[in-house]
């Protein structure tokens, strides 16, 4: 007898038979397969039955095991086809696959199966070799196209996917297509033609990464694309602008590594466009937004021209990081985004402006990210140790507030001194002072390895890290409130030593 443990699981040749895919993970059991009209009423799953399944049964039949004669289970109800299409739809795709292999009643919902996931992690976990490629291809000949919602199809570095993409994609974006995950070959260039009327008014979401995309003006309306995101995309300005002319209905926009635009405009007919996230596209030059509901922006890189247009009063979320964007942001952003609750800054060598605005009046998490491999300003533990006393700003629904990349930085103590002191809601206080790194555990964790200890960036000078836990103890831990939780991220004490001295 062997284990579902052992069996692999199967995906359906041309043929009718299955191709071997992944293990299956489950308890033992033993499985055969059947014909439909061969069952019988009042046989049972095992060897005693003939190896039925759930799918195989008949109305009135049971499923169980025997014992003394008598059947040992529970009836199978009298089910529509279409009820078992859909219960075989809820399935997760690995379950799915196998249930297709152990019932012709499933087997033939499997070619319409409505959910694909095929990335090597999900087909080739526990496999060596290259057999990615002929298992999405037995996949994909095998389903007919129809009643397919999503595909998810992840094709990073696999050279030899290149011949077969056009003809995955023929069938399976087709009408009726709601979810399109692509991560393809960089130099495929995705076919225009691929999205059909009938595609375009079901497509909802559309992700590509890696690959050519030259949308123009004469493709037509997208009415029922919400969600876009483009990563690693070779288009322009200009052709994404005639995207999204067409994506009328669209609300989230996710730009990253888009190294060919260098202007992004955002028309004022995006009426439910709400978020936008734009990072590491180097060569963007400007951005401007007419849509009058955005409430969500985020921008990771320089730009020369930033104009957010009407929508400033609604925004909501802030983030960006850039040079001197936390002195800009201190100077304007409290007057034109009075209703701002989560706000997020990140900058190099930007720390000794201390002072924060005082109209953020609605700000309820706040998280300041400073990039310095060298400390380049005074610090606490240098000259005069005295603090200054900052001009009180109120920050009442202040519940949450992070600085990444903590230093013994003067003015960087002086600023959280002054929030801990003004913010009377603060719940949480996070004062990282490893620039987003940390080590696996710490003295007083059950679960800390003894041996292995996650490696600190080369960027994270380790001396200055504990110049910042240092100044934490003596500055700000006896100012935190006993409501709210100090949370320190400092170098691992087993791993690392304290070489200065103060």
């Amino acid at each position: 007898m062997q284990s579902e443990q052992q069996r692999p699981l199967q995906t359906l040749d041309s043929n009718g038979s299955f191709a071997m895919v992944d293990e299956i993970q489950g308890s033992p059991s033993t499985y055969h397969r059947v014909d439909d009209g061969d069952s019988e009423s009042g046989e049972t799953l095992g060897d005693s039955n003939g190896g039925k399944t759930l799918g195989d049964l008949k109305s009135g039949e049971t499923l169980g095991d025997s014992k003394d004669g008598e059947t040992l289970g529970y009836s199978i109800p009298d089910l529509p086809k279409d009820i078992w299409c859909r219960i075989h739809s809820l399935m997760p795709m690995d379950a799915a696959a196998r249930a297709a292999y152990l019932s012709h009643t499933f087997l033939s919902s499997w070619r319409c199966y409505p959910k694909l996931t095929l990335t090597r992690k999900a087909l080739c976990s526990k496999t060596r070799g290259d057999k990615l490629i002929p298992r999405i291809d037995s996949i994909l000949r095998n389903h007919s196209g129809t009643g397919l919602k999503t595909l998810s199809l992840e094709l990073f570095r696999e050279r030899n996917s290149f011949p077969y993409i056009d003809g995955w994609l023929q069938i399976a974006v087709k009408p009726g297509i709601e979810e399109l995950t692509l991560f393809l070959y960089e130099e495929y260039i995705f076919p225009i033609s691929l999205l059909s009327l009938g595609v375009r008014s079901s497509v909802r979401s559309l992700e590509l990464r890696s690959c050519v995309f030259r949308p123009t003006l004469e493709l037509g309306p997208l009415r029922g694309l919400t969600r876009l995101g483009l990563r690693d995309v070779r288009i322009t300005g200009q052709e994404l602008e005639c995207l999204l002319s067409n994506s009328l209905a669209l609300e989230h926009l996710d730009l990253i590594h888009c190294y060919e635009i260098n202007f992004l405009k955002i028309p004022s007919t995006l009426r439910q466009l709400s978020c936008v996230k734009v990072c590491g596209c180097s060569y963007m030059q400007a951005v401007e937004n007419k849509a009058p509901s955005l409430s969500n922006f985020t921008f990771y890189g320089g730009v020369s021209k930033l104009s957010l247009g009407a929508t400033l009063p609604m925004m909501k979320v802030f983030i960006m990081r850039c040079d001197k964007v936390i002195h800009n942001a201190r100077a304007n952003l409290p007057s034109i985004m009075p209703n701002l609750k989560r706000l997020e800054l990140g900058s190099t060598f930007e720390v000794n402006t201390p002072m924060l605005p005082t109209k953020f009046l609605n700000l309820k998490h706040l998280i300041i990210q400073v990039h310095q491999k060298y400390m380049e300003h005074e610090s606490v533990f240098e000259g005069s140790s005295h603090l200054r006393q900052l001009p009180e700003c109120r920050h009442e629904r202040l519940k949450s507030f992070e600085v990444i990349g903590f230093s013994s930085a003067k003015g960087l103590v002086e600023l959280t001194c002054c929030i801990v002191k003004n913010a009377i809601s603060l719940k949480r206080l996070t004062l990282d002072t490893l620039h987003g790194y940390s080590c696996l555990g710490g003295p007083d964790d059950s679960d800390y390895c003894d041996n292995i200890c996650c490696p600190v960036s080369e960027d994270v000078v380790v001396e200055e890290a504990f110049r910042g836990v240092a100044a934490i103890r003596k500055y700000i831990d006896n100012k935190v409130p006993p409501t709210a939780e100090l949370i320190v991220l400092e170098p691992c004490p087993r791993c690392h030593t304290a070489k200065w001295i103060e």
